[in-house]
Parts: structure tokens; sequence; C-alpha cells
């Protein structure tokens, strides 16, 4: 699947957890009675965000497309900062932090988790030249050393027979 197509496909997924949400503040008296539909949401939105990170490295042809993400970024953020008011409209400014603390730790572990997988990439890529170059020096050395012995021999022959060693 092409990756804006992904992204895209990933932000339904967010958008489907928003309506959810939305149905359910409706009915509950609690906003801690969300947190199962507001793990479904933050899930989506990390899914949707790694989804347009791919597609950014990867490119995107169309523009269209990428207009309409970064409409539903801005739309994402507006209703974030709706739901966060929410929480503190019922005095539960504490349990948005907690969210928010957990989230930034997910994302700094996401992050340090890549940072890792880079850096093992690049030791096993430095690790596979290191092979090659000694598979070139062996080659080479049993290429040419034996054809180095043999001249030298070859030449010293050659010398003793006209008389060069006496």
């Amino acid at each position: 699947m092409e990756p804006i197509s992904t992204a895209l496909a990933a932000f339904a997924a967010v958008q489907k957890a928003v309506s959810v949400i939305k149905q359910a503040q409706k009915t509950v008296n609690d906003v801690s009675s969300l947190a199962p539909m507001l793990g479904q949401y933050f899930g989506a939105k990390k899914e949707a965000t790694q989804a347009l990170e791919q597609a950014k490295k990867e490119g995107g042809s169309s523009l269209a497309k990428a207009v309409e993400i970064e409409i539903q970024l801005m739309q994402q953020r507006e209703w974030e900062e709706g739901l966060k008011m929410v929480f503190f409209q019922t005095g539960r400014a504490d349990v948005w932090e907690a969210i928010q603390k957990r989230v930034a730790e997910g994302e700094q572990a996401e992050r340090e988790n890549r940072r890792r997988a880079r850096d093992a990439a690049k030791q096993r890529a430095k690790k596979f030249a290191q092979m090659v170059e000694i598979a070139i020096a062996v080659v080479l050395l049993v290429l040419l050393v034996p054809p180095l012995i043999y001249f030298v021999i070859q030449g010293l022959l050659y010398a003793k027979d006209q008389g060069w060693f006496k």
C-alpha cells in the first residue's frame, strides 16, 4: 500500500476513535471511564503519526492527499485541546497530565527503540564492510603471493644459471 494511503487509513482509525469518545462523553459522568477509549485513540494516533513519518520518508506524489493529512492533523490537535478542557473542567487535570506523561514516555521509548535499531543496523553494515575487506585481502593474497613466489624462484634460478652467484 502507498505510504500516504496508509497514513490516511490510520487517520480514519483516529477519527473513528474520536467519534466513539465523543459519543461516550455524552453518556458518562466521570471522564476516567473514558480510559479504554482514550487508549484506543492514542494508539491510533501513534500509528497515524508513524504512517505519516513513513510517507514523508518515502515521498508522496499527491499534493491533495498531503494537504488532507495536514488538515486532519490540525483537527486532531483541536480535538485534543477540547478533550483537555473536558478534563480540566471536571477537575481531573491530574488525569490529563498523567495521560500526557504516559504518551510522552511512550514516544520517548519509541524514539529510543528506533535509535537503537538504527545503531544496530549501522553496526551490522560496518561489520559486513569489514568482512568484505578481509575477504578481498585474502583473495588478493591467494592470487598474488604464489605467482610472486614463482617469479622470485625463477629469477633466482636464472641468476644461478647465468653465474651471478659465485
